[in-house]
């Protein structure tokens, strides 16, 4: 069972919260129908005082648990601060070493918009990369000089400490984390029923200072480097090896340990980025898909695409590009 807690205040913005429940709920859900032994996920809302709390914009929310008092959690939410955030900062002041100790529990923990000032106040942000809500950049460098402000980015991850810049963005990393949770199977079918059309890909809105970002091995970066350059060829992961003058054992060790993934694991998630994209925004058949991705094989490629993704490239390409409304001016269907 994983436990997910938000931390609500008078100026939170529930969206900011219900949007990750039902999302991960979903995520569970469906992980649940697939394999029954599949672990749930449990909410709590926290406030200062276990209680009602009524939000600015009047909506009530009941908080059985104090934020004294979490239990060990998987995730800790900090949602989006309607307006200025400082009132909240110093309302939350004397809790902020707790905060810490959430933290260095190894808890990931994501702020939403302004919350991110939460985690710069305790000092979690120090020397990290993080983001908040546009309106508010210039007054975060100000107070907070220490971090590394990411404007251009709309999700940072630091280790266990996530930022996203807006309620939107909650949707990606929550995502994200179903996939780290149920597989990349499970996180397609929920990506598919929030609003696909809008999601964008957890690796290509995020910032991370993450160790596959982080190391050093220079071999491995060239193989990295190498792999995206040729992924529309026929790959030989054999022949890397020695290209990099090493054995491809060594390689294929030396390049797990550093990235966290086999080549053939990364080369794949490679091509399987490129292909989500191709069929958002090009016309192009499933059969040149495949082949400018370097696979021959359209059929292969279908199957390769729906283990990694949970649904055929088609089924992808028509949930990403529906539509509710026809085009103007289009005459109506004919009765049958």
């Amino acid at each position: 069972m994983y436990t997910v807690a938000a931390l609500i205040y008078p100026d939170a913005l529930a969206t900011s919260v219900t949007l990750p429940m039902e999302i991960l709920s979903a995520a569970a859900q469906t992980a649940r129908s697939r394999r029954r032994t599949a672990p749930g996920v449990r909410f709590l809302l926290a406030a200062e005082t276990a209680g009602a709390v009524t939000l600015d914009n009047g909506l009530t929310l009941e908080c059985p648990v104090s934020q004294w008092e979490l239990p060990a959690l998987d995730l800790l939410i900090l949602p989006a601060i309607w307006r200025t955030p400082l009132p909240t900062v110093r309302r939350c002041a004397a809790w902020l070493p707790q905060l810490q100790a959430i933290a260095a529990a190894g808890t990931r923990i994501c702020s939403v918009g302004t919350a991110s000032s939460l985690l710069a106040e305790a000092g979690l942000l120090d020397g990290r990369p993080a983001t908040t809500h546009w309106n508010y950049f210039e007054r975060f460098l100000r107070r907070y000089p220490q971090v590394h402000l990411k404007t251009r980015h709309l999700i940072t991850q630091s280790d266990n400490i996530y930022c996203v810049g807006s309620v939107n963005s909650i949707a990606d990393l929550c995502v994200h984390l179903a996939e780290d949770w149920y597989g990349s199977g499970i996180a397609r079918a929920v990506e598919h029923q929030f609003s696909p059309e809008i999601r964008q890909p957890f690796q290509s809105a995020a910032w991370q200072d993450t160790p596959q970002r982080r190391h050093h091995d220079e071999t491995v970066l060239l193989a990295q480097q190498w792999l995206q350059d040729h992924m529309h060829c026929a790959v030989s992961l054999q022949d890397m090896g020695p290209a990099f003058g090493v054995s491809a054992r060594t390689l294929h060790r030396r390049f797990r340990q550093a990235t966290g993934m086999a080549p053939q694991a990364y080369l794949t998630a490679l091509r399987m980025n490129t292909a989500r994209e191709l069929l958002r925004r090009s016309n192009l058949s499933i059969a040149e898909i495949a082949w400018q991705i370097g696979l021959q094989d359209a059929s292969y490629f279908s199957q390769l695409f729906r283990r990694s993704n949970g649904v055929t490239p088609g089924q992808y390409r028509e949930a990403v590009r529906g539509k509710l409304f026809d085009p103007p001016g289009k005459p109506a269907p004919a009765p049958p």
